[in-house]
């Protein structure tokens, strides 16, 4: 008797966790991965910079290709820290670098046109666009200068869907559905010694 009453005091907040999970379980396939990511020093240039390349993996939620579709521009941030680490104290952020990608269409031309900084490319199509977005190469994230001998060093890096550049009714959207959430979590990149001389 005993046994039937809390199983069923237990059982609508089964229910409400299951309900509350669901949503979680759903937006996982619009998350970004991080594939790899690696440092290195720029060989090509003298002045000892070092260079992220990294690869994401993700699908574009059928609600951003919509609005893509319709004339709204996506931002996809890619961000870098790089730490000395401190055994006395909290790590010290000695280099933290962002690079944003703005991805549009114009139905005029029917093309979808990938902005970064002041350069901007056209494609023909949303994939060959994503495509770029998902393969950084040759990034110059710090000066070899930074780094010292003897020292530890950590790196992280992450991408996400930056909603704040939306328009505001798209970043109401953004923050009640799931499939306008769209971020990798930090990843770990190895500081490679040889960078340290």
């Amino acid at each position: 008797m005993t046994a039937n009453l809390a199983l069923r005091a237990v059982l609508p907040w089964l229910a409400v966790l299951a309900f509350l999970f669901l949503p979680l379980r759903a937006g996982a396939d619009e998350r970004i991965g991080v594939m790899a990511a690696e440092l290195e020093s720029l060989k090509e240039s003298g002045d000892g910079s070092i260079v992220l390349n990294a690869t994401f993996e993700f699908e574009l939620p059928q609600a951003l290709e919509d609005a893509v579709q319709k004339g709204i521009a996506l931002y996809f941030n890619i961000e870098f820290e790089l730490f000395r680490k401190r055994w006395y104290w909290f790590d010290r952020r000695i280099a933290s670098h962002s690079l944003v990608y703005r991805l549009s269409y114009s139905p005029l031309t029917r093309q979808y046109r990938l902005a970064r900084g002041g350069l901007s490319q056209p494609f023909e199509s949303l994939d060959e666009a994503l495509a770029l977005v998902k393969s950084v190469r040759n990034w110059k994230v710090a000066d070899k200068g930074l780094l010292t001998p003897r020292e530890d060093y950590d790196a992280q890096v992450r991408m996400r869907l930056d909603v704040s550049q939306l328009p505001k009714p798209f970043q109401v959207n953004a923050i009640t559905s799931r499939e306008w959430s769209l971020a990798s979590d930090w990843r770990a990149v190895q500081v490679p010694p040889d960078l340290q001389r």
